[in-house]
């Protein structure tokens, strides 16, 4: 039997294998190091004893790390450390804590380029969305920045003399987040900049094929706690697979979840966090829709559609999945649009020249795949794409490139799952409609409801699709995609998407615990609506 002592020397010995140029240069630039395991927990100190987990470049297979991820002991001791993080945190006025994501801000802004970088070599999409991801996350942080002085209560009128009420917000405690693949970076700092700000301490496990965005951001946000005195557990982070994201799930030391992911598992975790009266916020499921009238201009809508359909080759959450056309524009549209698909070309995500990269995974592949089978058998038009890259150069061959697919199906049937299932890849269904109406019953008709879009100049169609009889999605756009939203409003969806709130406007309000208080500066104790409870009465 080998020792455990043996175990571990073998564990820290350099790895025999050589890494390509291009990994390297990015690696680097980010003191990542792949010559050895790396550790994948931080909670004031680095280590991490359990499973190892691959980080596999989606462009080349290459592996590019190996991860060290978080034991079940080293969990708890997680959870621990960060619960003594908040207790510290807490008593930080958020004027102060706004600085500290300040510096956060500016420590990010240097190593943009770097992380965009990253981002690109190791989840997959292009160089320029990369850097946008960052970008994300700095401009949440300049947010938070100001939102700390500005996490504001009420005061509101009493009914009785003598008395005001005030409601009040405080932190609210330990804050986890379980992040997903597709944006490695950007969800996690929508979380942590709010959750800093409003006085909580944050674990992060990001998902097991993106650890190495995870451990590089929390480098930077953990030097930046070090130079102010704060626990490294205020920013914590795990990797690990799904018994790290149950143990996470399952902790009555986590007071409210913040999970990105496919609807049937946030509809575990949802259930989950409430049966031990926990907070949840869930960010599920897109299958987005965008409409487009005959007055539409078709010069601004056809690139926004093919940008929403074939960006981040369609592994968005608000990536436009489904296209509902006027009768009249549809031969003109298409052929545009084709075209536009057929200019496309597969490259690697590190070259600014790309515009499209590849999916995350081989599984990612087959579920591709799946859909196009599915389309197929229901008697779909393939109208371009529907197949895998073949004979790509090295060392692209080695990558997970699909290409981008238009089909028209047979029919507009909501309830199918050609229709009412998200594909997350880049296929994009294409139905046709007379009336605005009908529209927006197929656009309302699908479980989810995160990102809808609606092309037109008529104020009319404005209003009724921005109305109560309109869109009954989250992100209700015209004239606009259904990808690339702003961190300045709240960001998340309605149905199965989960209801949940990210980023700007009223977001933050989710990350603290409210009170009413009722405040007697009389000399009396008059009890509310008159009620009457003494012998004297």
């Amino acid at each position: 039997m080998i020792s455990r002592r043996a175990i571990t020397t073998l564990r820290r010995a350099p790895l025999s294998r050589t890494l390509s140029t291009r990994a390297s240069a990015v690696l680097s630039a980010l003191d990542l190091h792949s010559d050895r395991e790396v550790s994948g927990v931080y909670d004031g100190e680095w280590h991490g004893s359990g499973e190892v987990l691959e980080s596999v470049c989606p462009t080349t297979g290459e592996v590019l790390a190996r991860v060290q991820s978080a034991t079940p002991e080293e969990l708890q001791r997680a959870l621990e450390r960060s619960r003594d993080a908040y207790k510290v945190l807490r008593n930080v006025p958020a004027p102060k804590r706004g600085e500290i994501l300040r510096q956060i801000r500016e420590a990010l802004a240097i190593k943009r380029d770097a992380l965009g970088a990253l981002i690109s070599l190791e989840m997959g999409k292009i160089r320029t969305e990369g850097v946008g991801e960052v970008q994300e996350f700095v401009d949440i942080a300049d947010y938070a920045v100001g939102l700390s002085r500005m996490m504001n209560g009420r005061v509101v009128a009493s009914e009785r003399p003598g008395h005001s009420i005030l409601e009040v917000p405080n932190p609210l405690g330990v804050v986890a987040v379980l992040s997903a693949f597709n944006f490695p970076v950007a969800v996690y700092g929508w979380n942590l900049a709010l959750s800093l700000a409003a006085g909580n301490a944050t674990l992060w496990k990001p998902s097991p094929s993106t650890p190495l965005c995870a451990i590089a951001v929390t480098k930077i946000v953990s030097a930046v706690l070090e130079r102010n005195g704060l626990p490294g557990a205020v920013a914590g982070l795990v990797t690990g697979g799904k018994d790290i994201g149950v143990g996470i799930v399952d902790s009555k030391h986590v007071d409210m979840v913040s999970f990105t992911g496919s609807e049937a598992v946030g509809s575990q975790v949802g259930q989950a966090v409430q049966s031990r009266f926990g907070k949840v916020l869930l960010e599920l499921g897109g299958n987005n829709a965008a409409v487009v009238m005959p007055d539409a201009d078709l010069d601004m809508a056809v690139p926004s559609i093919f940008f929403g359909a074939v960006g981040t080759a369609g592994q968005r959450c608000t990536s436009t999945r489904r296209l509902y056309l006027h009768s009249s524009i549809v031969q003109a549209f298409l052929s545009r649009l084709e075209s536009l698909y057929q200019s496309v070309r597969p490259g690697d995500p590190l070259d600014s020249k790309t515009l499209l990269g590849p999916l995350h995974t081989r599984q990612a592949v087959d579920v591709y795949h799946n859909a196009i089978d599915r389309l197929q058998k229901t008697g779909a038009e393939i109208l371009t794409g529907g197949a895998s890259y073949r004979g790509l150069a090295e060392p692209l061959d080695g990558g997970n490139f699909v290409m981008p697919t238009i089909a028209i199906p047979r029919e507009v049937n909501v309830a199918d799952p050609v229709w009412s299932t998200e594909t997350f890849a880049p296929v994009l269904s294409v139905g046709v409609f007379d009336q605005l109406e009908q529209a927006i019953e197929w656009n309302n008709g699908v479980p989810q409801g995160l990102s809808s879009s609606l092309w037109t100049r008529d104020m009319r169609n404005v209003g009724k699709w921005i109305g109560p009889a309109g869109s009954d999605a989250g992100i209700v756009n015209v004239n606009v995609g259904t990808s690339g939203a702003e961190i300045g409003a709240a960001f998340g969806g309605n149905k199965s998407t989960g209801w949940g709130r990210e980023s700007g406007g009223d977001a933050w309000k989710q990350y603290v615990r409210w009170s009413a208080c009722t405040l007697n500066f009389s000399d009396a104790a008059p009890l509310a609506q008159g009620v009457q409870f003494s012998n004297d009465a």
